[in-house]
């Protein structure tokens, strides 16, 4: 029985700027700091009870598993609910329902005081932290991210697994064309090899984060994440310092999106599935080069 080729990802108590620049940036590799939030209040505030007070009635978009389509864009949410119904929701049984890549800091701005950027040597971009919400059980499906950014991901309540790949593994991953995923049919925590034989090919990273962990996802790096327990968690992020990496971050924001969306309205089903046709035949070329 194949299994994916996955490394355990690093993992330092504590770092220096120096050490984490020439050890992990500049090699573009993935490490998980453990103790870079134990001085935040959010260290010590952040849990659904603390979210669910401060931000109770504040409607947000939820995401379920169901693919991508001609309608339904990659960022589209699939339904609304208050923030306290579904924080009750995670806490009272499984869901498929996430928060994903919700500005809930905008919303509910007495939570930038929890928290401080990192003296790590990135410059991070003081308008966009995110916060990702999720189920027991529920995942986000492989996917990179569209500006290819350096990612600080912090994991709040609970645990969460994560595989990464680093972007010169895209060719064994079935990644879409004119997009920034692989096949959503494939399940990374239960590969099918048999279907999917270019998975066994393919070099990445795994670690699980508990509370407090800040888990570095270098530029362009390819992730799922599975929520094993209920949690949340909060991205921080720094434009790519690498020339090839700014290119394909300007290229992919204001070319390849618009001219995918183009045409999912012109084509419909028949692009999605051209699409799908497409990310199977060029990583089998790619196995057999």
């Amino acid at each position: 029985m194949h299994q994916l080729q996955l490394k355990e990802i690093d993992r330092v108590a504590s770092i220096s700027k120096e050490d984490f620049i020439n050890k992990y940036v500049k090699s573009q590799t993935p490490v998980v700091i453990q103790n870079l939030t134990k001085d935040w209040s959010a260290y010590h505030k952040w849990n659904f009870d603390y979210i669910k007070q401060i931000a109770k009635n504040k409607i947000v978009p939820l995401y379920d598993d169901r693919p991508t389509t001609s309608k339904y864009k990659f960022n589209e949410p699939h339904a609304e609910m208050r923030m306290e119904d579904y924080i009750n929701l995670l806490q009272s049984k499984p869901t498929n329902y996430r928060i994903f890549l919700y500005s809930l800091l905008k919303e509910v701005p007495q939570l930038q005081n929890d928290f401080k950027y990192p003296d790590l040597g990135l410059r991070f971009l003081k308008g966009l932290p995110f916060l990702f919400f999720g189920g027991e059980n529920s995942s986000v499906f492989m996917h990179y991210d569209i500006d290819y950014a350096n990612i600080l991901h912090f994991h709040f309540e609970g645990k969460k697994r994560c595989v990464l790949y680093p972007p010169s593994e895209s060719k064994f991953l079935y990644k879409v064309p004119y997009a920034l995923i692989s096949l959503e049919d494939i399940n990374f925590n239960k590969p099918d090899f048999k279907k999917f034989p270019g998975l066994k090919y393919a070099k990445g990273y795994e670690t699980s984060l508990n509370h407090g962990d800040a888990l570095y996802m270098p530029e362009g790096y390819w992730h799922f994440m599975t929520y094993l327990t209920p949690g949340f968690s909060m991205s921080l992020r720094s434009m790519p310092k690498k020339p090839i990496h700014l290119m394909k971050a300007i290229y992919n924001i204001g070319i390849m999106r618009h001219y995918d969306n183009f045409q999912k309205k012109w084509k419909g089903e028949k692009w999605m599935k051209y699409k799908n046709k497409k990310a199977i035949e060029n990583t089998e070329k790619n196995i057999l080069n």
